[in-house]
């Protein structure tokens, strides 16, 4: 067998990005674009001024080390791990860059997104071991998934690749949920929000956060990145599939990423190495040729073909694993929950500039909730076939820390950008949601249709607000009176009929509306399955299921109907 020599490597790495800018490897865009960055960053070598130096012996190293680890699980169980050309170009930009002022890695976070089983484990697991093992120095390592359950998948990846390594046998324990290695007393242990274990604060040399895409917040990311600061060569890995929450930390990592690798953005960062493998959004996910973009290893092999056939086959028989199929075996950014309401996108392509009330039939809808939570208005105004909307929200002062600590949102920003109301005490204050719809009215110069409400809550405001003239109707909240225009709201912005004003509130109202539905395919919103708070969206429905009668004139009396022979439950 052919001595493997850190040349070697180097032309294999070459080959591959040649290959994969040829064509002759089918990949896609962003993939590309790492490609190119990289020939870019190795042309630069050749300037004197270049910070950063190329040295292919750690590479090498890199490659030996994981040579020392055997497949534990799939067609090649009790195998050497050789690198695929696919890793290895992975290792050569994140192991092959450092600087000239300190010899410290160039590459001080890595962000990797592909298909799962695509050996992202066994990756990560090198990287660890890696990490701590092949050195004299004292390294912390920590593994942070959002659940207990997330991080110790790593960490039992890297437990059975150091079970079977004979070269480390009697040097290390593992003991008390931790790896650690004698000589050094370097540990590699898992972290999770829930256990609140977060590194301690204590001078992480790698980071490493597994499948992002399932983290609510930043928390633990930020932990690990501020404790870093001491370190002279760290390394914050983010390695992870695509997800279907926009709202997410990991969705906005993409977003950024996406940039730095994109070379007509103005998004440069040469700290940051960025890999990531999607389809692409044209193609057809039937197109088995495809499939390589997101599965850069899976789709190298029959049997990984055939796990893919028959994820799709399931995913076009049951519409409700297409989901999973798209963001897990696919790789791409699906907007929308199980049972979600609203596609994100076609809601963001509704943004735009909201024209003047008084020229339109303006609804109001009213969703007063506990009033310790949050309480909002919605308004819906049409004009030409369009439906205009928006909402305000109001949120007891003496409870907004605490709602901003649970909810993980920042209602203190958007006070102060004007769309929530706080509301002196521990208790929204029906008075200020009246003087303010008042208020509301008077600015902007309309006369409202009607006022749609649930009397849940809003009973006595409702009384108060028809004595002042307001035309009320109760709303009720059941799912055979709101099917239709919750059905029908979600159609007009699929069409293009609605326009918001890009109101944050409203939009994470939107995002995080999760839907009932019944045997006769009735939906409306549910509250109770909507992991937060959807207040402003069902004002918003509210104030539609009257407007939506408005252009048609089948202003349709619903407490009239209600009470007819016509109505039943």
């Amino acid at each position: 067998m052919q001595e493997v020599t850190a040349e070697i490597l180097i032309e294999r790495v070459w080959a591959y990005c040649e290959k994969i800018l040829s064509g002759e490897i089918k990949a896609c865009q962003k993939h590309k674009w790492a490609v190119q960055r990289f020939f870019k960053d190795v042309e630069a070598l050749a300037d004197s001024e270049c910070p950063f130096y190329y040295d292919a012996e750690a590479v090498l190293d890199f490659y030996e080390w994981a040579r020392q680890f055997r497949h534990v699980e799939g067609i090649l169980a009790g195998e050497p791990i050789e690198l695929t050309d696919f890793q290895l170009f992975i290792a050569a930009n994140v192991y092959g860059f450092f600087k000239k002022e300190n010899g410290a890695r160039r590459f001080r976070k890595v962000y990797i997104q592909l298909a799962r089983k695509n050996a992202k484990s066994q990756f990560l697991a090198l990287m660890a071991s890696y990490e701590v093992f092949p050195t004299t120095e004292k390294h912390r390592v920590f593994i942070a998934g959002w659940s207990r359950e997330q991080s110790d998948e790593v960490y039992q990846a890297i437990l059975e690749q150091l079970q079977h390594a004979p070269i480390l046998e009697g040097k290390y324990t593992s003991a008390n949920g931790r790896v650690k290695k004698y000589k050094t007393n370097s540990i590699i242990q898992p972290l999770s929000r829930e256990a609140r274990k977060l590194g301690d604060g204590k001078n992480p040399s790698l980071g490493i956060v597994d499948e992002y895409h399932a983290h609510e917040t930043s928390e633990i990311y930020d932990v690990l990145d501020s404790g870093m600061v001491a370190r002279r060569s760290p390394l914050m890995a983010i390695i992870t599939t695509a997800g279907f929450n926009m709202e997410r930390p990991c969705f906005k990592e993409y977003k950024y990423t996406s940039k730095i690798l994109d070379p007509d953005a103005d998004t440069e960062n040469d700290d940051y190495f960025v890999m990531i493998c999607e389809l692409d959004p044209d193609d057809d996910i039937k197109d088995e040729s495809n499939w390589i973009k997101a599965n850069p290893i899976v789709a190298t092999y029959p049997e990984g073909m055939e796990s893919l056939r028959s994820a799709l086959k399931v995913a076009l028989e049951v519409p409700e694993k297409m989901r999973s199929f798209l963001t897990k075996n696919m790789n791409r950014w699906v907007d929308q929950k199980d049972n979600g309401y609203m596609k994100m996108s076609k809601w963001r392509a509704c943004s735009g500039e909201i024209p003047d009330l008084e020229n339109m039939a303006v609804y109001l809808g009213l969703d007063l909730s506990m009033t310790t939570d949050l309480t909002s208005v919605g308004w819906v105004g049409v004009l030409d076939g369009i439906y205009y909307v928006g909402q305000h929200s109001f949120m007891p002062e003496g409870r907004a820390k605490e709602k901003m600590a649970t909810d993980k949102v920042p209602y203190d920003l958007w006070k102060e950008m004007g769309y929530i109301t706080y509301t002196p005490g521990d208790a929204v204050d029906y008075q200020i949601v009246e003087k303010w719809i008042i208020e509301f009215i008077y600015k902007h110069r309309f006369r409202p249709q009607e006022t749609a409400y649930d009397k849940w809550n809003a009973l006595h405001l409702a009384q108060r607000l028809e004595s002042k003239g307001h035309t009320m109707v109760e709303i009720p909240q059941r799912i055979n009176h709101l099917s239709l225009p919750t059905k029908d709201f979600r159609q007009k912005v699929y069409d293009g009929k609605v326009v918001h004003g890009d109101d944050p509130v409203l939009n994470w109202a939107i995002n995080n509306a999760i839907m009932k539905i019944d045997p006769q395919e009735n939906i409306m919103l549910d509250k109770a399955k909507s992991p937060q708070r959807i207040d402003p969206a069902a004002a918003v429905i509210n104030a539609y299921a009257r407007a939506m009668y408005h252009e048609t004139n089948q202003k349709v009396d619903l407490n009239a109907h209600f009470m007819s022979d016509n109505f039943s439950f």
